[in-house]
């Protein structure tokens, strides 16, 4: 176990970014097509195709998924992606066609510094075409990826990944671009809000704040327009429907709740993708899927908070300090 995503078997993970930009686009690619669904619980998302994620819908699986930033100009991301796919013939076949399914979504990151002066087309086609022709089982994490650029209230986003086994066997992995309006960190110091979840000392170590800070509930959050957004993706190694995908990506959904304080707020899109990959059958339907949902919401807390351990200061004036910088390793 590397405690990634990619510890799932036939999943694999491509970046790309561009430092000048100070954005860049995540790929998750399946080796074979993967059941998928969404929960969307923040006011302000930006997406592409998660409406054919519908339990109700036709098409039941997907080739990847894309995770980028730069706002709605991030989603051509997907079709940099879409492009990669249909060179190497996947896709969901209608008659002689192929056409790859690659749902997306994306993070506000357009005003943190970098160059966005692009001209006519913005470059996330290319990015997500370079993030899925690399895609493999180990990348990196913090400010790579649809993290390079992602930020919160007080301190740089970044992209984080986490992954446990079930009792009964499942893998569970998550991957998400931290990009909250608020904080994964407590009041003014070092404790994340994931702490009771950590494995390993994996961001750190710190436990929680003992007192707990008299500010802690205080809200802190990005003023102005809506400039976050945190979306994720959890994934499991057993054969669900696209229904119990559903009920995963809401499951999931709980972990974001333990890591950001704030969240889903109006000013936020997060979004949680589910997918399985099928390679192992469920034994009970009902206690599977509760223990497969109950540990994507523990990855996906403790992913959120090595997002933002592992990530590095942009390199502008202005920019928010990284958690490494601030308070130590």
């Amino acid at each position: 176990m590397r405690n990634l995503i990619t510890d799932i078997p036939g999943l694999r993970v491509g970046h790309a970014g561009d430092a000048k930009l100070a954005s860049g686009t995540t790929a998750i690619v399946f080796d074979a097509p993967a059941t998928a669904a969404v929960d969307i619980r923040g006011g302000g998302p930006g997406t592409r195709d998660t409406e054919l994620l519908d339990p109700a819908m036709t098409v039941e699986s997907v080739d990847a998924i894309c995770l980028s930033g730069g706002s709605a100009f991030g989603l051509d991301a997907t079709s940099g992606v879409q492009a990669f796919l249909a060179e190497i013939g996947r896709g969901f076949a209608v008659g002689k066609a192929r056409v790859p399914i690659v749902p997306g979504a994306i993070l506000f990151d357009l005003i943190n510094g970098g160059d966005k002066a692009w001209g006519r087309f913005s470059p996330y086609r290319d990015l997500g075409y370079e993030a899925a022709a690399r895609a493999g089982h180990d990348f990196a994490l913090g400010s790579a990826g649809a993290g390079l650029g992602a930020t919160t209230v007080n301190l740089k986003g970044g992209l984080g990944s986490a992954s446990a086994r079930t009792a009964q066997g499942f893998t569970v992995g998550a991957l998400v671009a931290v990009n909250a309006v608020g904080s994964v960190t407590i009041g003014d110091g070092a404790h994340f809000w994931a702490a009771p979840f950590e494995q390993d000392r994996e961001f750190g170590g710190r436990g929680l704040p003992s007192p707990f800070p008299a500010n802690a509930l205080d809200p802190r959050m990005k003023g102005g327009a809506p400039q976050s957004t945190t979306p994720a993706v959890v994934a499991t190694d057993a054969r669900l429907t696209k229904a119990q995908c559903k009920r995963l990506a809401v499951m999931a959904q709980v972990g974001l709740a333990r890591a950001i304080y704030p969240v889903h707020t109006p000013l936020d899109g997060d979004i949680v993708f589910a997918a399985a990959t099928g390679t192992r059958p469920l034994t009970d339907p009902l206690a599977d899927l509760t223990a497969i949902g109950i540990a994507a919401a523990n990855v996906l807390a403790r992913a959120i908070a090595r997002g933002v351990h592992e990530a590095t200061a942009l390199p502008f004036d202005g920019a928010l300090p990284d958690w490494r910088s601030k308070f130590g390793r």
